[in-house]
């Protein structure tokens, strides 16, 4: 049976005793720089390995000083449980408290507390810190937590403390590696014949040696020459092993803490964050709008600032939405932990939850809805949040990875959530000339339906007399909201839908019909009184411009509307004929081809004692709507 690998993090204040407990539990000093060892302090994050039982772990041991909590904060990156160590003679201190909120805020959820130098103190200030401990968990994920008494200078209790952390791993259930990687990067270094060498936690996914990752926030490729865990040489590494790698493709002084290995294609360095974020009880002050922080995601750390979302303050243990902006690209996934804390001086402020890793800035009018959205987004079921995701793609292509990402779904379940969104129409699909489908929140085609129809009663407005308009011109209107492939898609939809009227070349409002100004009707009006009087010999187009001292555009434009409304017909090119000749035309041409059987062009001029000139586009006419076919130079009757 393999063994089941766990992250160990020890936390509490300065000079507890959380190096000299790792050592007399592994054996390992953790402090390896030589200030360290002088000073007698941990300053940097150290690093041992623990077998108890089928359990391998992996401690990481942090520095406890107020100046070092963000040496604090990259170590408890990736933990899956802590050791919170409390000395005897010192009793809850500071930086035990600030360790605790930190991890709380970092969603770890079991570990055991260690009470230790407890050779320096009688038994009974012993059981009187104990007792006050418990007070000091109550509330939190270490309430009812073993609390095991140890002095690491005698080795007493470390037997104990070791069944304790054998026995709380048992408890804690084992993650799934999961198909994606991640590492975040917590030191780098060169080392000689080998090359660059990083070191970290792989807080999900298989790392394998051959394998090509992205390093982000560089988005370069990168290959893994070779892999060890806790010294050893080995083929792989998982979700909740202590790694070293060594890379082909960067130099050690590239990459450094605070950036990552992933899946190629997963995660996408953003200097904007959307998150959920809580202020710690017992923070000094309130978080104001715009605040300058300290961001602490991963094993990142920088300055950034809190535009607070629909308030201007948030009081200690408030909660609210914001949008973090970063002095840096950070890299996050949807339902990550981060942590803030002040600018200055260093304290701890709150904390919360990544919701959107890439996000868009919003306006402040947007507030109401974008915080319906962000709940939604937050929510514990998964449909959902790949819907909200989607809405907030917008009209962007976006892959299964991306929803991943912005959603926090498993990638195993993303086809099977993105087929029932589309099935029950929370997800539409708009087909492309080239390439799949592109997927949109139906609220979003429902936005973009809506900006059509905007555009095209804009346009109505500036061409009253045009029935139809081209499609192209309301696509090159929306060019800035949407790829005009999108635009046309959805304009076939809403054709399809009867939402509007068109075809191929030109659309229109169901509900429009052109307007005519007080002049353009009386100009219909004379021009119908023309083609009236005329009979079979209407004047062309430019002739009939003439007669009423208009132009031939406004008067071709006024004449297609009249077509439409069924005042005139259009005989072809510039011939126009009022409507009751057009049908005297049908009516005397059928009569004399039952009784003839055939007509000829001089037949047509006879019967309707006119010129070649428009005995010509009247046959034409006839074979047009389909009451007559040619047969040589003579006209038939249409079977």
């Amino acid at each position: 049976m393999p063994a089941r690998t766990f992250i160990l993090g020890t936390a509490g204040h300065i000079d507890h005793g959380k190096t000299t407990l790792v050592r007399a539990l592994t054996g390992v000093d953790t402090d390896r720089l030589p200030e360290e060892k002088s000073r007698g302090i941990t300053i940097d994050i150290g690093f041992a390995n623990l077998e108890v039982g089928e359990h391998q772990i992996g401690i990481v041991d942090v520095p406890g000083h107020e100046r070092f909590i963000r040496n604090m904060l990259a170590g408890a990156t990736g933990i899956d449980m802590a050791m919170l160590i409390v000395a005897a003679d010192d009793g809850v201190m500071p930086q035990t408290r600030e360790h605790l909120a930190i991890l709380q805020l970092l969603n770890i959820e079991r570990g055991l507390v260690v009470l230790t130098k407890t050779d320096l103190v009688e038994e009974s200030w012993v059981d009187l810190v104990e007792d006050d401990l418990k007070q000091f968990l109550r509330g939190s994920f270490l309430e009812g937590a073993p609390i095991i008494r140890v002095s690491a200078q005698r080795g007493e209790g470390i037997d104990r403390l070791r069944d304790a952390i054998r026995s709380e791993c048992s408890r804690l259930s084992e993650r799934r590696a999961g198909e994606l990687l991640r590492l975040a990067v917590d030191r780098s270094f060169h080392a000689a014949g080998v090359g660059t060498i990083i070191t970290g936690s792989v807080a999900r996914g298989t790392l394998r040696a051959g394998d090509e990752v992205e390093w982000l926030p560089a988005r370069r490729r990168v290959k893994v020459r070779g892999l060890q865990t806790h010294g050893r040489d080995v083929d792989e590494v998982s979700r909740g092993q202590r790694a070293a790698v060594n890379l082909i493709g960067v130099g050690h002084g590239e990459i450094m803490r605070g950036h990552e290995l992933a899946t190629p294609g997963w995660l996408l360095p953003s200097r904007l964050l959307t998150v959920s974020l809580r202020i710690l009880q017992d923070a000094p002050w309130p978080l104001r709008h715009r605040a300058r922080i300290r961001l602490h995601v991963g094993t990142q750390e920088q300055i950034a600032s809190a535009r607070l979302i629909g308030m201007n303050q948030v009081e200690p243990g408030g909660m609210c939405f914001a949008q973090i902006i970063c002095a840096e690209p950070a890299i996050a996934y949807a339902g990550e932990p981060f942590v803030i804390r002040a600018e200055s001086p260093l304290v701890t402020l709150g904390g919360g939850h990544v919701l959107q890793p890439a996000a868009r800035p919003f306006r402040r009018r947007e507030a109401r809805d974008m915080a319906a959205r962000l709940e939604r987004l937050a929510g514990p079921d998964p449909h959902i949040r790949a819907a909200e995701a989607i809405f907030f793609f917008g009209f962007n292509e976006w892959s299964m990875l991306d929803l991943v990402r912005d959603s926090g779904i498993e990638p195993s379940e993303a086809p099977d959530i993105v087929a029932r969104l589309i099935a029950k129409g929370d997800v539409v699909e708009l087909s492309r000339d080239l390439g799949r489908p592109l997927r949109i929140h139906r609220e979003a085609a429902a936005i973009l339906e809506g900006r059509i129809c905007q555009a095209l009663a804009r346009l109505h407005e500036e061409l009253p007399l045009e029935s139809h308009l081209p499609r192209q011109r309301v696509i090159q209107r929306l060019a800035r909201h949407a790829e005009p492939a999108v635009v046309e898609s959805t304009i076939a939809r809403m054709i399809d839908t009867k939402a509007l009227r068109g075809d191929g070349m030109s659309i229109a409002l169901p509900s429009f019909k052109p307007k005519f100004t007080a002049g353009q009707q009386q100009l219909l009006a004379r021009m119908i009184e023309i083609y009236e009087r005329a009979g079979f010999m209407p004047p062309d187009v430019g002739e009939m411009a003439k007669q009423v001292g208009a132009n031939e555009k406004e008067v071709r434009t006024i004449l297609d509307i009249a077509v439409k409304a069924g005042k005139v017909s259009h005989l072809g090119g510039p011939l126009y004929m009022h409507t009751t000749h057009e049908q005297e035309l049908r009516r005397r041409s059928e009569q004399a081809l039952r009784e003839r059987g055939t007509l000829a062009m001089s037949d047509l001029r006879d019967l309707f004692g006119t010129s070649r000139k428009y005995a010509v586009p009247m046959g034409e006419y006839l074979d047009k709507v389909g009451l007559t076919k040619r047969q040589g130079d003579l006209r038939v009757l249409r079977t």
